[in-house]
C-alpha cells in the first residue's frame, strides 16, 4: 500500500522484513508445535525493490533444528502488475526459539 512506500514508490525494507518474520514464524511454530520467538536474523539480502502494487509471496523452509532453536530460510518473490513472471526480491535466514507457556525456551519436539 502507498503508506508502506517511500517517495519513489518502493516498499520500505522494514515492511518486507516484518512480513518475512511472520512467514518464518509460522513455519517454525508448525515445526515446534507451539509458540516461537525470533532470536536472530543472521543473513538478509535485498535483491530487487518491492513496488507498490506488487503481489508478494513468502516461502519458508526449515534448514536446521537444534535443542530449542529452528533456523528457517525465507525467500520473497514478487509478481509485478499482470505479469506471470516472478522475481526473487529478498531472502534471509531467521532463527526462532521454541518457548513454553512460561515464555522460557523449551525443547523442539522430535519430527513426527
Amino acid at each position: 500500500m502507498p503508506a508502506d512506500a517511500n517517495q519513489n514508490g518502493d516498499i520500505f525494507g522494514g515492511w518486507v522484513l516484518a512480513q518475512m518474520d511472520i512467514a518464518g514464524g509460522l513455519v517454525a511454530a508448525r515445526r515446534a508445535r507451539g509458540r516461537v520467538a525470533t532470536v536472530a536474523i543472521t543473513a538478509m539480502s535485498f535483491h530487487q525493490p518491492v513496488l507498490v502494487g506488487d503481489e508478494v509471496s513468502f516461502y519458508g523452509e526449515v534448514t536446521k533444528v537444534g535443542r530449542s532453536s529452528i533456523a528457517v530460510k525465507i525467500e520473497s518473490w514478487a509478481r509485478r502488475g499482470l505479469s506471470e513472471e516472478r522475481i526473487k526480491v529478498t531472502e534471509g535466514l531467521f532463527t526462532f526459539v521454541a518457548i513454553g507457556a512460561d515464555r522460557r525456551p523449551r525443547p523442539v519436539p522430535p519430527f513426527p
